[in-house]
């Protein structure tokens, strides 16, 4: 198998490595509405157009928490697809991204270590920036994973047979 479907092991990186992820998400007025709505947040300028439409902005902004969810999801197919998160630190939002907005993401790996208590893992740290449409960066954060060595992901051995149909 490649890395292509398998994805990258802790020997597939390097510092200063950088990483432009394939896929780009167009955010909806119900992915937002929804996601406010799912997480209990109460702010109105995620969820009511009018209110929104009195402050700054003059529209709704994207729930920051979807924006890091969004942009952190973009990035597992190359940075923790073979991983477990440890943290996100420094999590910046320089600019708003709005309903209708198109946010692409890319990271830089910064560093890397072998894990001194699991010999199968590395410990690798990276900073991920999603930017929308227009090129803006809309968040930025940095974020370290424990991720397996190669030879040592976990083994599936088999896929289950679909039952073909009487």
């Amino acid at each position: 198998m490649t890395v292509e479907n398998t994805g990258r092991c802790f020997e597939d990186y390097t510092a200063g490595q950088v990483i432009e992820h394939p896929l780009g998400r167009t955010i909806t007025q119900n992915d937002n509405i929804w996601f406010t709505l799912l997480t209990n947040n109460t702010n109105p300028i995620h969820f009511d157009a009018h209110y929104a439409a009195h402050t700054e902005f003059g529209r709704p902004l994207v729930n920051s928490c979807l924006t890091i969810a969004l942009v952190t999801g973009l990035s597992v197919s190359d940075m923790s697809r073979n991983a477990v998160n440890l943290g996100w630190d420094e999590v910046r939002i320089p600019n708003p991204l709005f309903e209708g907005d198109t946010v692409y993401a890319r990271s830089e790996v910064l560093e890397l270590r072998e894990s001194r208590s699991r010999p199968t893992h590395g410990l690798l740290t990276f900073r991920t920036s999603g930017y929308n449409q227009h090129g803006q960066v809309v968040l930025e954060f940095r974020r370290t994973v424990l991720v397996y060595r190669r030879g040592h992901l976990p083994s599936v051995t088999s896929r289950p047979t679909m039952q073909e149909r009487p």
